[in-house]
């Protein structure tokens, strides 16, 4: 499950407009409107890209009024890219795994 999640992740990043989308909502929310303001590009594209992005779970969207507005979801990239890095990562992998063998010993003691 992680695996499919950080390819949606990285595959929505694997994109100049969308990653430049992240930046703009970095500190802000925004609506399609104010993105598509700094964008070359019709908006149909910038649909997509705002609805890659979303799939992926690092926007959300909240309808207030007429309008959408898109923000960042920080701690899905916090946790994706860091369970990722968890993953391939030489020390922080076996620590990781230690760390579960603990869990699971400690729950089956209190069993």
């Amino acid at each position: 499950m992680l695996a499919i999640r950080a390819a949606k992740t990285f595959a929505a990043m694997a994109s100049e407009p969308r990653l430049r989308i992240l930046a703009y909502l970095s500190k802000s929310t925004m609506t399609a409107g104010e993105i598509a303001e700094r964008f070359d590009m019709a908006k149909p594209s910038l649909s997509k890209h705002l609805s890659i992005l979303e799939n992926a779970g690092l926007i959300s969207s909240v309808k207030k009024g007429k309008y959408i507005h898109y923000s960042l979801v920080q701690e899905n990239i916090v946790n994706t890219l860091d369970g990722y890095l968890q993953e391939v990562c030489s020390v922080r992998g076996p620590l990781r795994r230690e760390s579960e063998a603990k869990a699971s010993t400690n729950s089956s003691r209190e069993d």
